[in-house]
């Protein structure tokens, strides 16, 4: 995981819609960039809603929200339709910014150890630098936590 001070990672990837999105595209605004483990699961789509549902008042507040998965572009199509999500949904299918983020890590489900996606936030300001970090965040919780953080 990142370290708050750090200089966030730029990158590039398509969003639901297969339009291309850099970090350095959102220059001069709060970006809330969080990675979830799948779409159309449980926790992702609380935590994703939640999100929606706030968007409103991130806007007010001047920062954006971007979502990252290792979902294909298709995939987060279907789970923006399924859930009426009104922010960017980006994919990461070769994990380049899920592992320059640090948050591609050994997780343990009923003693099987594998690899994958730990929940993590970042709130990044507006020239780029990581103001907040927080790790295996409960994803219910984790949109009015950060609304709250702005």
């Amino acid at each position: 995981m990142l370290e708050t001070g750090t200089k966030a990672p730029d990158f590039e990837l398509q969003d639901q819609n297969g339009k291309t999105h850099r970090l350095s595209d959102y220059q001069g605004k709060k970006v809330i960039l969080y990675f979830y483990p799948k779409d159309n699961t449980s926790g992702c789509t609380k935590q994703a809603c939640g999100f929606s549902e706030r968007n409103p008042q991130f806007r007010e507040k001047g920062a954006v929200i971007l979502g990252v998965s290792k979902d294909s572009v298709t995939s987060h199509k279907k789970f923006e339709q399924n859930h009426n999500l009104g922010f960017t949904l980006l994919s990461d299918p070769e994990l380049k910014v899920i592992k320059a983020y640090g948050v591609w890590q050994e997780k343990k489900l009923y003693g099987k150890v594998t690899m994958g996606v730990v929940r993590t936030t970042y709130l990044i300001d507006e020239s780029g630098i990581v103001v907040k970090a927080m790790g295996g965040v409960k994803a219910a919780e984790n949109p009015q936590q950060m609304l709250q953080m702005l």
